[in-house]
């Protein structure tokens, strides 16, 4: 048995736990992502009233904001591998946070779009900056939780914008709801700029948390590996092909879940809330389940190739269902269905994005995630316009969700061809 003062004791052990804290961080920053992100998907049934947009005319808004995103996310990937995170997140979130302004002063769908693309623009370096600091931070056999936990900041925001922005709209206007949720991210800027520094840096990290955070440096390189090159590289082929087919399911959430329960259950501003409240803690859990399913797994003796790849197929699988949302008489029949894909989709996602910290190059995540994220916003788009034109001709859902409830089985066997050895660093 070792002591506790042995090195082992001191990995199982660190005597200070900073990594968490900037787990934390990450956790709140992307809950306001969301917060900005959702936005206009709980305003949408509003703005259509007062502004007079049609299907089409919200399609094109969702469209130009996963442009944006997909143009971002191209670009920043490089760019925090090249600045680092502290800077490359406090310049990201302080420009979605004024784009998150912005909209509160336009009226037109063009002035909409506009400022959706500089939301989108600002929110592309989210999640690059997010899973490389996870990388940095955290060893191998952490850091599906930690994904999953910032990952979970995402339900936290879209739980929580449907409690706030009708608060806010219905006391001030849909303008006040735009402004107040954008100072949130200059509250979060104050706070990183202050507290974070890297883990070989920070005054506030034990010898033994930073030995533990650094057990993994010899299995995977810390070289960088030039961004043209990373397009001939399996494990980027397999995680943006991954994206492109999965994200647009979340996208639907986040930009037509307040529609769909709009028409198919008539409920408005004031009502759509706790449907939305439990498909998103619903979809929290999972994100959190996710993580932790690889993670203990991993603990328990298995190969990261079979604990990541179990995990992958659980949450495939658990999509399957929403293939009956469309068609489900009573309201909470629906919200169960769709929390439990939204649930598979986070826990999809945490373990999808643990996948990248295991076959890349600490130095390429951020470049990774981003052509990632670019293929999956790329998806969003043709979501956006697929999903417009379907409810303006059919006003359904349905076919819709028939797509959606095979994406995630596609994925995962597209994956399994191009990466059938999940665990060491595949990129060279």
């Amino acid at each position: 048995m070792a002591s506790q003062n042995s090195p082992a004791a001191a990995l199982a052990r660190p005597s200070s736990n900073v990594r968490w804290i900037i787990c934390a961080l990450l956790f709140l920053a992307t809950t306001i992502n969301y917060v900005d992100r959702q936005i206009i998907g709980i305003l949408k049934p509003t703005l259509e009233t007062e502004l007079g947009w049609s299907e089409i005319d919200y399609g094109n808004i969702v469209f130009w904001f996963q442009a944006a995103y997909a143009i971002g996310l191209l670009a920043c990937g490089p760019v925090i591998d090249r600045i680092g995170t502290r800077l490359g997140y406090a310049a990201a979130i302080g420009l979605w946070s004024f784009a998150a302004m912005l909209h509160a002063f336009v009226r037109t769908p063009f002035g909409f779009s506009g400022a959706r693309f500089l939301l989108g623009l600002g929110e592309s370096a989210n999640f690059p900056a997010a899973i490389k600091t996870v990388t940095e931070w955290f060893p191998r056999r952490e850091r599906a939780l930690a994904a999953g936990i910032l990952n979970a900041g995402a339900n936290v925001g879209a739980i929580a914008t449907p409690i706030v922005v009708p608060l806010l709209t219905i006391r001030f206007g849909w303008e006040a709801a735009f402004i107040v949720t954008g100072l949130l991210g200059f509250v979060w800027l104050l706070a990183w700029l202050a507290f974070y520094r890297p883990p070989a840096e920070h005054p506030r990290v034990s010898a033994s948390e930073r030995a533990l955070i650094e057990a993994d440096a010899a299995t995977q390189p810390q070289k960088s590996v030039p961004w043209r090159r990373l397009f001939m590289q399996r494990p980027t082929w397999a995680f943006a092909t991954a994206k492109f087919l999965t994200d647009p399911v979340w996208y639907l959430f986040l930009f037509w879940l307040p529609d769909f329960l709009s028409k198919q259950y008539h409920l408005d501003l004031k009502s759509f809330g706790p449907p939305l409240i439990a498909v998103y803690l619903l979809a929290d859990a999972g994100s959190i389940g996710g993580g932790w399913l690889s993670s203990a797994l991993i603990k328990r003796g298995s190969t990261v190739n079979v604990a990541r790849k179990t995990a992958l197929l659980v949450c495939a699988l658990c999509v399957v269902p929403i293939l009956f949302a469309s068609g489900a008489s009573h309201l909470w029949t629906a919200v169960a269905i769709l929390g439990l894909a939204a649930a598979a989709h986070q826990g999809w996602s945490s373990n999808l994005y643990a996948v990248v910290s295991d076959t890349v190059p600490h130095g390429s995540v951020a470049s990774v995630m981003g052509i990632g994220g670019a293929a999956g916003a790329i998806g969003g788009m043709i979501m956006a316009q697929y999903v417009g034109r379907t409810l303006e001709s059919l006003g359904s859902y349905w076919p819709v969700f028939v797509w959606a409830s095979s994406a995630y089985l596609i994925a995962l066997a597209i994956m399994h061809v191009l990466l059938p050895r999940i665990g060491e660093t595949e990129t060279r």
